[in-house]
């Protein structure tokens, strides 16, 4: 594979959840299944920080009840509008760009090989994506970032897409594709309110940096309302600063990608895939539906 950096601001911090715990020991260590995301420091040592902070970062179960619900409840369902609002601010070459990997996606068939390990954490369905799109005439490639931690804040790698424009007299804009967008904002123990914002989010995600940190903001400061709610803290892993550091950390962008590397055959790719199929299509036959409408 050949590749090359693109650097963007290094920006460091933490994820996970509250089940990042139980997600650590049953993957051996890799918190990378569930969050697409896979710590590059001491699988130990992260245990460790996850298991310390929640024996006493948090004020315990016997005050899960807060007194602000419903100003919280009113916060969560104000940034749910805010997240509504992001969905429409959406420009044309995004709209058009969002609709062929949508396409695209729906095009990858399923290929089952059972006896192949549970561990790639969507790069398939990644890997086949990339090559769709560069067939498809767009400057696409993957990007794997990697950052280190700092403090009580784990290091870490992510990998997602990205397509860079090449419009005359304009300057080239770099847009980011994250086909399992929601899965970085699913916590443990979500009041119902959190539930309504996350499912607000477009399950892929397709836009600028710029965009993409609007949401980062309205979501983590939803976790800390949710987590509020059952008077926990916002642990590090949550920080806006980790969130960044997926996508604006330093990363490889692979243009060339190994060809034995373009199957969905992994079984979290199978489930993955299908699930975006099923957003996809909902999404379609809504957009029909509207259209629809208009037309009355």
């Amino acid at each position: 594979m050949r590749g090359k950096a693109y650097r963007s601001p290094v920006v460091i911090g933490g994820g996970g959840g509250f089940d990042l715990l139980n997600n650590i020991r049953l993957h051996g260590g890799d918190v990378g299944g569930e969050f697409c995301c896979r710590s590059n420091g001491s699988e130990h040592d992260l245990a460790a920080m996850v298991s310390d902070f929640m024996e006493f970062g948090s004020t315990g179960a016997d005050s899960w009840c807060s007194s602000d619900t419903d100003s919280g409840f009113s916060d969560l369902a104000f940034l749910a509008d805010k997240i509504s609002h992001c969905n429409s601010s959406i420009d044309q070459y995004e709209s058009n760009l969002a609709m062929v990997v949508k396409s695209l996606i729906l095009s990858i068939s399923e290929t089952s090989q059972g006896e192949k390990p549970d561990t790639c954490n969507s790069s398939c369905i990644l890997y086949t994506l990339v090559k769709l799109l560069q067939s498809s005439g767009y400057d696409a490639a993957l990007c794997a970032s990697r950052w280190q931690g700092i403090g009580k804040v784990p290091g870490g790698e992510h990998e997602f897409i990205d397509v860079i424009t090449h419009e005359h007299n304009e300057d080239s804009q770099r847009y980011i594709i994250d086909i399992d967008f929601r899965s970085h904002f699913q916590i443990a123990r979500a009041v119902k309110p959190y539930n309504v914002v996350l499912s607000s989010l477009p399950p892929i995600y397709v836009g600028t940096l710029t965009k993409l940190k609007q949401y980062l903001e309205i979501m983590v400061e939803a976790t800390r309302v949710s987590l509020e709610q059952n008077s926990m803290p916002l642990p590090p892993w949550r920080s806006l600063a980790y969130l960044e550091a997926k996508w604006e950390s330093p990363s490889q962008r692979i243009v060339s990608l190994h060809p034995d590397a373009t199957s969905s055959s992994h079984q979290h790719c199978i489930g993955l895939l299908r699930r975006l199929k099923s957003f996809i299509g909902a999404d379609f036959r809504s957009s029909r539906i509207i259209d629809s409408w208009k037309e009355i």
